[in-house]
């Protein structure tokens, strides 16, 4: 099979095309080039437990939901060929009967965005899979790109429905979960409590500093994530004004304060790193202390903890240094990751036992843990944060770059 694939006439077509439309172009490239008989995007969804393939509704279809002429079928990931692309961010060859099937991950900066699959009439040749994995690369973009214009991909994300707190909730996270920049790669997840319990985490990469912030807001449902809403958008309208961490921290507790009645306050951690000397500044607002893997060893980062944001915001923020070391993971939690329903989980001896993993894979490691330790729904929002420092100069995780390199055929 030769290639027939030009990426540069496919970003034009998908230019031309409703935003809607986007994906299904891109597979009606590739099946044209490759002539493959069949092409189809997987996008993760918010439990990140499944892929959800994204399509047209046929008479003879199996959607399990639909929304007019669109359809989303839902694939589990556990034990899949499908998850352990996901996972790997490697692509894979299956064998078939009459053919091969291709599964190549769609990744932007170490974020898994889904799995590209093309069913094609023999097994693929290596430039055939080069491009394959180019083109799973550039779906990426046309992705990020084309769903600031249209509910299509975030409905199809949506295998369960969200109350109105998860909605506002939700709008408080990164566009991205996970962020791979050269330095250092930084992932978080969030496990929903039953009713939302206020927890949020983001991040913002410049030239020379990685921010982060992790927080919990008191209380549950639409409240908590209307006082999560306002720490979250005064902490970022004072790190996009250029203002220093201390000044950060008290402008978003005199917020809260300000305006929001007595006894409302958020917990949280808010740390900027520089990206050339691993030096990572941190105030701590009456959250858990960080847990640091280092040299197989886990510890408590030993902090000053300081109020709450919204308690008496004239004491001030304290701003402490802590030096990161390249191989460092610093992993920050929220307190549903600690507390009663969550208490059999042994965090630290999970952080050992994953050293090798991704941070994306550990933040969904340990969200698994605490779902499987609660015998009912949880009792509060889980949300776990993992910053793992390389140091040195820019370059990317060799993970980033799997598609092109993997094949695993079965």
């Amino acid at each position: 099979m030769s290639s027939r694939l030009d990426l540069r006439a496919l970003l034009e077509r998908v230019e031309a095309a409703a935003p809607v439309d986007a994906v299904m172009v891109v597979a009606a490239e590739l099946s044209a080039a490759l002539g493959a008989r069949a092409v189809s995007f997987l996008i993760a969804d918010f439990s990140g437990h499944a892929l959800v393939r994204l399509g047209t509704v046929t008479p003879a279809g199996t959607a399990t939901r639909r929304s007019g002429t669109d359809s989303a079928d839902t694939v589990p990931l556990e034990g899949s060929d499908y998850g352990e692309v996901l996972r790997t961010q490697r692509a894979a060859v299956v064998d078939l009967d009459t053919g091969s099937r291709v599964l190549v991950p769609v990744t932007d900066r170490g974020d898994a965005l889904g799995v590209l699959e093309l069913v094609l009439p023999v097994e693929p040749d290596t430039q055939v899979l080069a491009d394959v994995a180019a083109a799973g690369h550039a779906l990426a973009y046309v992705l990020i790109a084309n769903r600031r214009h249209t509910d299509l991909f975030e409905w199809g994300q949506r295998t369960t429905p969200f109350s109105l707190a998860a909605e506002i909730q939700r709008r408080l996270l990164p566009a991205s979960f996970t962020c791979e920049a050269g330095q250092f790669t930084v992932s978080g997840w969030l496990e929903p409590a039953a009713t939302v319990g206020g927890d949020t985490f983001d991040w913002s990469l410049d030239r020379h500093q990685l921010r982060v912030s992790i927080t919990d807001a008191v209380g549950h449902d639409v409240a908590a994530s209307l006082l999560a809403t306002l720490l979250v958008g005064s902490l970022r309208n004072e790190r996009r004004a250029g203002s220093d961490l201390r000044t950060q921290a008290r402008v978003a507790s005199e917020s809260v304060e300000r305006h929001l009645p007595p006894g409302q306050f958020v917990t949280g951690q808010v740390l900027e790193v520089d990206l050339a000397t691993g030096i990572a500044r941190i105030v701590n607002a009456g959250h858990p202390l960080p847990l640091r893997l280092r040299d197989g060893v886990v510890e408590e980062v030993e902090l000053l903890v300081d109020l709450p944001f919204g308690v008496e915001p004239d004491r001030g923020y304290r701003v402490q240094e802590v030096q990161l070391l390249p191989g460092d993971r610093l992993v920050l939690l929220t307190d549903g990751m600690l507390e009663r329903e969550a208490e059999a989980v042994d965090i630290g001896t999970v952080l050992s036992g994953t050293a090798a993993m991704h941070p994306r894979q550990l933040v969904h490691a340990l969200g698994a843990a605490v779902v499987a330790s609660s015998d009912t729904e949880l009792g509060d929002d889980a949300t776990v944060v993992c910053l793992d420092w390389y140091g040195g100069q820019s370059r990317l995780r060799e993970s980033d770059n799997g598609a092109s390199a993997g094949h695993a055929s079965r």
